[in-house]
């Protein structure tokens, strides 16, 4: 086992973008994420120092309705990534706050998609 792939663990994140150009430019500007265009409607994406795919975006005509599951990134500076996030077009829905583990922030992507980011300090 390569220590990416783990049965019944988490594998893939996709979300379901508006502008697939914007949603790329938000992504790469906020979080450094690669992507590998797969046609025009999907382009799987790569975070800083992954080992391939975390997972996709998917062009529609609106994003995935609220009430799924809620995805969250690590952070090791969330000051730093609320302001990336911020020069990057994104908007901050729940600003930082603490909670037992540590510190965490709600945003929301140029598509509508709300995701979350925490971080130890």
């Amino acid at each position: 086992m390569d220590g990416q792939l783990q049965h019944h663990g988490l594998n893939y994140v996709e979300l379901t973008v508006t502008d697939m150009r914007a949603a790329k430019d938000f992504y790469a500007a906020a979080f450094g994420w690669t992507f590998t265009d797969y046609g025009t409607d999907y382009a799987g994406f790569t975070t800083p120092g992954g080992r391939g795919e975390s997972g996709g975006l998917l062009l529609a005509p609106q994003p995935k309705p609220v009430g799924g599951p809620f995805v969250l990134l690590y952070s090791e500076d969330l000051d730093a990534t609320a302001a990336a996030i911020e020069a990057a077009e994104g908007w901050i829905s729940t600003p930082a706050y603490e909670f037992p583990g540590g510190r965490r922030l709600h945003f929301v992507d140029p598509a509508g998609n709300e995701l979350g980011v925490w971080g130890l300090r």
